[in-house]
């Protein structure tokens, strides 16, 4: 029985109590008298009666307020300390019941602290222990997460279902460089844990070499397949697959394919330069054909026939002179092609500058015999560089300068000036033209019998450089300077935001997933603990959706497994193509600036309605943003037709008896921290914090089920709310 309910009995016991003994007493009196005693009692009740009828109802008053207080410290008082306690079992064990109301109850207080103070002790010394026990199983989770994430390769492992359970860090940046269409916005390719991976590749194609793995598992070959995939975007994929295995139930038994590893390749710009490569070959050795037809012919009727008329003799030689052009400026085009392609495949890597340096120095003083020598060398300096083509281009330039100037030595300097990195090459001697210098740029490179058709200026540019040649008069120096740009990290905002989310290792793998079996549409009678979540809350130009109040930023946070994955993130700025009411700008921090050119809501909301689909929706005070989504629905052409679960009425229901259910006050009750307030992905992490502390709690009150968690919501008194 609730407690109001409680109270109201306890009023009307009261009430009974004191009016009962009065009326009985009276009806027993007025029973035993006489008439004319009781027309005497009567006429003597009716001319006091006001006064009697005044002092009842003052008394009453006074009961119910006597005990109104009393029940407010010491049945409301030990109902709140009972929710305290419950919270501090399960959901914040630094919370303690404040020490509030009676004597009594302030001991009963004191004395509940005071266990709570002695279970932490001792939880403390069970989680030490734990902690020491688990610590190698711990490192070598940690080992699988680095490897992983750093790994170059693209590497996805699903169970049968073709639920993704691991990720590493390439994939999710391969497949979101392939991202079309909605998924382009704000989250990039749909992948996930817990996500299905025929959202990205074919199911049909994955299923096939899946048939022929088992196929080669039982012929007893090795157990791996390979095919080519075709993106959304065009692209073309290499996926390696191979078997996840699990243990043989018995000795001599088959062992069950559990799941499956995939290595993705994106293969795309290869393919084209194959293809072009092979164009190149098929037009000169084609092209070639004819010109050495007519070749062999002319030089054979000039052989064959020494005496032939000067003017024949004239057009044979013309034939061998054009068709020996064509096939010249055929070659050079192919040279031309080939280099182009060269450039492309470059690979520009992280390098300390001062090894560039004594790679050069070691070059030039093997291939030409030529001393080399350092001066002010900056030895913490690092370029983004092709190593290979960088020290050829440094000894082409030496050798050049040997053969026409005849240097004695070389000297080497490295300086950094802002953004970028000076390597120079410094020679005294001759002065050289700018033209000779422009030739060296431009012609094909080549150093002591090995040749490459990119020119200094190709390789110069490829690195995103300049070259210069400058004059120190009074040292009657010169020197090439090699203006390269200063390697930093490559910063990507998402990644970024997601190192500042990551609170230890990177969530990208959750092998309970094996075990997930695919459910298309999502079961109320689940358990709330094993459906996946998308948490998610938005800003507003103002709290007034039915009358053009507009979404300013939609911020969205997936859970799966009962874990928060807090680098599957969905993060959007929206242009309400209206101006911004200044009032709100304080609140939010989001400025008109800030949304202007930003993708509008027709846009973002179908990428989001991708991004939490086949989910359940959480959000807090929920009604009043799935206002907002609702009205944009039908222009976005989407619609949210899944469960939604609101922790404001969570939270009710699990603490009925508290005064507050705001975020600010649940997080403070819980044990959460949290960074910035209004702020559409901040609030969804508090958000999906809260629900997962709430978990146990409505457990303990026997909401364990999806179905059982909403009907328990629309009983509150908050679920009244509409915007």
């Amino acid at each position: 029985m609730k407690a109001k309910q409680r109270f109201v009995i306890a009023i009307v016991i009261l009430g009974l109590l004191m009016t009962g003994p009065f009326v009985v007493t009276s009806l027993l009196v007025w029973l035993d008298m006489k008439e004319s005693e009781r027309t005497m009692l009567t006429g003597l009740l009716l001319s006091r009666l006001p006064i009697g009828t005044m002092m009842t109802v003052f008394g009453f008053v006074v009961g119910v307020g006597i005990l109104h207080k009393l029940f407010k410290q010491y049945v409301e008082g030990l109902l709140r300390m009972s929710e305290t306690l419950r919270m501090m079992l399960s959901a914040n064990r630094n919370f303690r019941v404040a020490l509030d109301g009676p004597p009594e109850v302030q001991q009963l207080a004191r004395a509940a602290n005071d266990l709570a103070q002695q279970r932490d002790e001792l939880l403390d010394d069970v989680d030490a222990q734990i902690a020491r026990a688990k610590a190698s199983v711990e490192e070598e989770k940690n080992r699988l997460a680095a490897l992983m994430s750093e790994l170059a390769q693209a590497v996805v492992v699903c169970n049968l279902d073709g639920r993704i359970l691991l990720y590493n860090n390439r994939a999710r940046l391969q497949f979101k460089a392939l991202a079309q269409g909605p998924t382009s916005v704000a989250g990039g390719a749909l992948i996930g844990l817990g996500r299905s991976i025929f959202s990205i590749l074919e199911k049909s194609q994955v299923t096939h070499a899946l048939e022929v793995i088992s196929q080669r598992l039982a012929n007893g070959k090795s157990a791996m397949s390979n095919f080519i995939t075709t993106t959304r975007g065009g692209h073309l994929l290499r996926v390696q697959m191979v078997p996840v295995q699990a243990a043989a139930a018995a000795e001599g038994e088959e062992r069950a394919i559990t799941g499956y590893v995939l290595t993705v390749e994106n293969i795309t710009r290869s393919i084209e330069q194959e293809a072009r490569r092979d164009q190149v070959l098929h037009s000169l050795t084609e092209g070639s054909r004819a010109s050495l037809g007519n070749l062999r012919a002319a030089v054979t009727n000039l052989i064959d026939y020494p005496d032939m008329e000067a003017e024949l003799r004239e057009r044979f030689v013309r034939v061998v002179d054009e068709e020996a052009g064509r096939m010249s400026q055929r070659l050079d085009q192919t040279m031309a092609d080939f280099s182009d392609s060269l450039k492309t495949r470059w690979p520009l890597e992280d390098v300390l500058a001062i090894d560039i340096v004594a790679a050069a120095q070691r070059r030039v003083e093997d291939k030409l015999q030529l001393p080399s020598k350092t001066e002010e060398l900056n030895d913490a300096l690092w370029i983004k560089a092709d190593s290979f083509s960088l020290v050829f281009a440094m000894a082409f330039l030496a050798a050049r300068l040997q053969e026409h100037y005849e240097i004695r030595e070389l000297r080497f300097r490295l300086s950094e000036e802002g953004r970028f990195a000076y390597l120079d090459l410094i020679w005294a001697g001759h002065a050289m033209s700018s033209e000779t210098f422009y030739t060296w740029e431009m012609e094909p490179m080549h150093l002591a019998g090995e040749t490459t058709p990119l020119t200094l200026r190709d390789v110069v540019e490829r690195h995103g450089g300049e070259i210069w040649y400058q004059r120190e008069k009074a040292a009657h120096r010169a020197f090439f300077r090699f203006v390269l740009p200063v390697a930093t990290p490559e910063i990507e905002t998402v990644d970024v935001d997601d190192k500042a989310r990551a609170k230890g290792r990177p969530e990208y793998y959750d092998f309970d997933l094996f075990k997930f079996q695919e459910n298309s549409s999502i079961d109320l009678d689940r358990r709330l603990s094993d459906l996946v979540y998308t948490v998610f809350d938005t800003e507003t130009t103002g709290l007034e959706p039915s009358v053009g109040d507009e979404i300013i930023q939609i911020g969205a946070v997936r859970i799966v497994n009962n874990r928060l994955l807090r680098q599957e993130i969905f993060n959007q700025l929206v242009d309400p193509e209206r101006p911004l009411k200044p009032e709100s700008i304080p609140i939010h921090g989001i400025t008109d600036d800030m949304v202007r050119g930003q993708p509008t809501i027709d846009l973002v909301l179908p990428a989001f309605h991708e991004f939490c689909e086949d989910t359940v929706l959480i959000a807090h005070n929920a009604a009043f943003d799935m206002r907002f989504l609702e009205l944009k629905e039908a222009d976005a052409g989407v619609r949210f037709a899944q469960p939604v679960l609101d922790t404001l009425l969570l939270s009710a229901v699990a603490h009925p008896n508290q005064e507050s259910h705001k975020l600010d006050a649940i997080v403070e009750r819980l044990g959460i921290n949290i960074e910035t307030r209004h702020n559409a992905l901040d609030d969804s992490l508090a958000t999906a914090e809260v629900f997962l502390k709430l978990v146990p709690l409505l457990a303990d009150k026997g909401i364990i089920t999806l179905r059982q968690a909403l009907e328990a919501s629309e009983k509150t008194y908050y679920a009244r709310i509409k915007y």
